[in-house]
């Protein structure tokens, strides 16, 4: 029996599909959120006033015709502001309210308070009305171009570059070059942005506060609203049971409705709830980074890449919240699977009059990986070749390439850009296989007649990998903590500093403690995530959350298990007269604990153990091995592992309207060995559809004065089930985490997102099918019209519209 096998058979719970901890309540309509929480008596409603324009010089605010109307108890403005007047960000440039000037449309200017929801949401749109007479419009910057001509940043630019990329594109046999731009995205959660502050035991100034807060990052909430307050961290507590959603959106977002909560509670002395509609929601919290690209691409014959010169303008909105690690990971990902040999890459993080962009599921990556896609994906049209070929012969490998000349050092196609060796290669096997069981080469061949003998729908196909790092860039990030706490009855309780959205984190947990305690799943139970058990928790963010609180609670729980077994291993030693008897002879399995002479019940164990005073709970904490990097130059190693897949999507689109279908999809996924498939599959279908709307119809429009239109589920479409394709199969590779993970778990949660870059590429596949068709039948020469029609410029997401606009060049 292999290792292996040994380890299958020692975990009860890990590695089965059991059930979400809430998901029978959820169903049933009984899972309480925030705005389910019964009221304490007092509690009062919150209601923002947002800035009507997108940049102007604000002159002060007249709150009396607010304050007459029914039910308002109060107006919080920023004198209203104990502490720092700016939120406790590492930038230090986002006021809690506007002060003297508003930055973008929906900026929050101040609150109305009244007695209910809808009262304090009437008094707040009074205000605001009043509000566009007392604000002097200043010029605005709306888009990453415009703010880079003005050379308007939120942070310095970055670049970060390999070998001679200039001198190697002036040798390129090929040269390719073009521009793009991929937009933003609505995080869209089901529960929108909530808090609840209610005012606890001390002195109006040193007032101590518990905070619901509907957040990722709850330690941050915590030190925020303190900060805010003036107070110290220990005067506040945040709680987060669970949110219904939260995809990046609730990392630092959640904290601006904390801090506004708090402040509304302090003046008036009551509770106050805070929850904004969804209208709100969109205009005043921050989406995913759009970006813009230009390129310089130098390639041979085969496509493969010989030079490149990348550079991304990133639309940071007016202040820089997550912009620089968002913008770093996009560099860190802009080779996605790819060996870059003489590459330059420059990032611009560009400051606009719009809302301040923010985290969202792939933090960056997904705006890399799709830029060097999109370049193969011009590369291989451009050369007339498969794309799938081009993508694998620029895989990386362990290929060593020879230096050229006696200065020049020894290269190898193993390390990336950012100096990273990659030692857990897995992509050739992986697309290799993925090709052979989605028929990629035999309905390549299918799709080509189809395109030949039909005229007005045709159909593209596309095979793209994901190579996606875990840990947080920001290395302090990645440690967790937690506590396992065994009652004399047997059962056990679980706290640890991540949060549930909804992605099975506790339920994940759970399990990883009843296997080191060898106790049945239900036995396991997890409380609240609270800043008051677990301190200084890192955000759950990054797919990380399994990874670093799934090992801290294994290693709170198997400190209990070994306070356990020393003392099974002395009674073990008294039954048999006196003979030693080593804690490591004794396991814990089914419910029982195990020793070479007797087999107990666990619970009698426990109850035994209490009665003479051992240590039922414990701490855990763990920190991420391996990792470091150098913040200046971006090199190193900032991620312990990657996580790999790869998708292979068919489209079909209709030439005469633009409209794009999803006909089947393909997917071979690396979860290393699964703690819970059931969850991981349904995270893998969730990140890929989520995927497939970012780049097909969740549309972020920004008229010419800095208003979002489309700020409501009327204007704004995310996938729904009609958009799922008709044939849809996922398969996970099958081989554990190569680096010493937790149960040889691999982190599931952003990696694919990034799968849906296949239906992009599909799509343009399809164009260029379209075009060449068109091409070839009016010159008659097949093979000239692929090369001139090869490069199909078109921006995301692909809208009817843009599908349209690109068919026609």
């Amino acid at each position: 029996m292999s290792a292996n096998d040994t380890v299958k058979l020692q975990l009860l719970a890990s590695g089965q599909s059991l059930a979400h901890e809430s998901a029978r309540l959820q169903v049933q309509g009984l899972a309480p959120y925030i705005d389910d929480l019964p009221e304490l008596r007092g509690t009062l409603h919150a209601a923002p006033v947002l800035s009507p324009i997108a940049h102007g010089r604000l002159r002060g605010i007249d709150a009396q015709a607010a304050l007459a109307m029914p039910g308002v108890v109060d107006v919080v403005l920023t004198a209203d502001i104990p502490g720092d007047r700016y939120l406790a960000t590492p930038a230090h440039d986002e006021p809690i309210f506007a002060i003297d000037t508003v930055q973008h449309v929906g900026q929050v200017v101040g609150l109305v308070v009244a007695r209910t929801v809808m009262q304090a949401r009437r008094a707040a749109r009074a205000l605001q009305q009043e509000l566009a007479n007392r604000i002097e419009a200043l010029p605005a910057v709306l888009d990453a171009r415009a703010a880079h001509a003005a050379q308007s940043y939120v942070l310095p630019p970055v670049t970060v570059q390999r070998g001679a990329p200039d001198e190697a594109l002036a040798q390129a046999k090929h040269r390719l070059s073009g521009r793009f731009e991929v937009g933003g995205q609505e995080h869209f959660y089901l529960e929108g942005q909530i808090a609840y502050a209610q005012p606890q035991e001390g002195e109006r100034g040193r007032r101590q506060w518990l905070i619901h807060s509907s957040s990722q990052h709850p330690g941050e909430v915590q030190h925020w609203v303190a900060h805010a307050l003036g107070l110290d961290g220990h005067d506040v507590q945040v709680v987060c049971r669970r949110m219904g959603g939260g995809f990046g959106g609730k990392e630092t977002q959640a904290g601006h409705l904390a801090v506004w909560a708090a402040l509304a509670a302090r003046k008036t002395g009551a509770p106050v709830k805070l929850r904004l509609d969804r209208d709100d929601d969109f205009m005043v919290t921050g989406k995913r980074h759009p970006f813009a690209y230009d390129y310089e691409a130098g390639f041979d014959g085969t496509g493969r890449l010989t030079a490149l010169r990348l550079t991304m303008l990133v639309n940071c909105g007016f202040s820089a919240d997550l912009s620089g690690p968002v913008a770093d990971r996009a560099i860190f990902h802009s080779d996605n699977a790819y060996y870059l040999s003489d590459v330059r890459i420059r990032s611009y993080r560009c400051k606009t009059n719009t809302q301040s962009h923010t985290a969202f599921r792939g933090f960056g990556g997904p705006q890399g990986v799709i830029a060097i896609e999109t370049i193969l994906g011009d590369i291989a049209r451009h050369l007339g070749l498969d794309a799938l070929d081009v993508r694998l012969r620029n895989l990386y490998s362990d290929e060593v390439i020879p230096p050229t000349s006696a200065t020049e050092p020894v290269r190898r196609r193993d390390t990336t850009h950012y100096q990273m060796r990659i030692e857990d290669n897995i992509l050739q096997p992986l697309m290799g296989e993925l090709a052979k069981t989605a028929r990629y080469r035999e309905r390549r061949a299918e799709i080509a007649n189809w395109n030949r003998t039909h005229q007005v729908l045709k159909k593209g196909l596309a095979l793209t990998p994901v190579k996606f790092g875990i840990s947080f860039t920001a290395t302090l990030f990645n440690q967790a903590g937690a506590l396992v706490h065994v009652y004399a009855d047997g059962s056990v309780l679980v706290n640890h500093g991540g949060t549930e959205m909804g992605q099975g984190l506790h339920t994940k947990v759970g399990q990883i403690v009843a296997d080191e305690l060898g106790v049945p799943h239900d036995w396991v139970r997890l409380s609240a995530s609270d800043t008051a058990r677990v301190p200084n928790a890192s955000a759950t963010a990054a797919s990380s959350g399994t990874d670093l609180n799934g090992r801290a609670a294994q290693f709170a729980a198997r400190s209990v298990r070994d306070n356990l077994a020393a003392f099974v291993a002395g009674l073990e030693g008294q039954a048999v007269g006196g003979a030693d008897v080593g804690a490591g002879e004794i396991r814990f399995a089914h419910g029982q604990v195990i020793g070479p002479h007797s087999t107990r019940d666990f619970r009698e164990v426990v109850k035994a153990a209490y009665a003479n005073r051992i240590q039922l709970w414990s701490d855990g904490f763990y920190r991420t091995p391996k990792i470091h990097y150098d913040k200046t130059t971006l090199t190193g190693r900032p991620f312990y592992y990657f996580a790999y897949g790869a998708a292979c999507s068919e489209v079909a689109i209709d030439t005469l309207t633009g409209e794009t279908r999803v006909l089947a999809v393909d997917i071979l996924h690396d979860v290393g060995r699964s703690i819970n498939p059931g969850l991981d599959l349904g995270q893998v279908e969730g990140g890929f559809i989520q995927g497939m709307g970012w780049l097909t119809s969740e549309e972020l429009v920004w008229d010419g004065k800095g208003q979002l239109a489309t700020h409501a589920p009327s204007t704004y479409k995310i996938p729904a089930t009609g958009d799922l394709p008709p044939r849809w199969r996922v398969d996970f590779w099958p081989e554990p985490n190569r680096e010493d993970n937790v149960h040889g778990s691999k982190a599931v949660g952003e990696p694919p997102f990034m799968l849906a870059v296949s239906v992009w590429e599909a799509i343009r596949d399809a164009i260029a099918a379209a075009r060449k068709e068109t091409r070839a039948s009016a010159c008659g020469d097949a093979v000239a019209a692929a090369r001139q029609d090869g490069l199909v410029t078109m921006d995301a997401p692909a809208t009817p519209e843009r599908v349209f606009m690109a068919l026609r060049g």
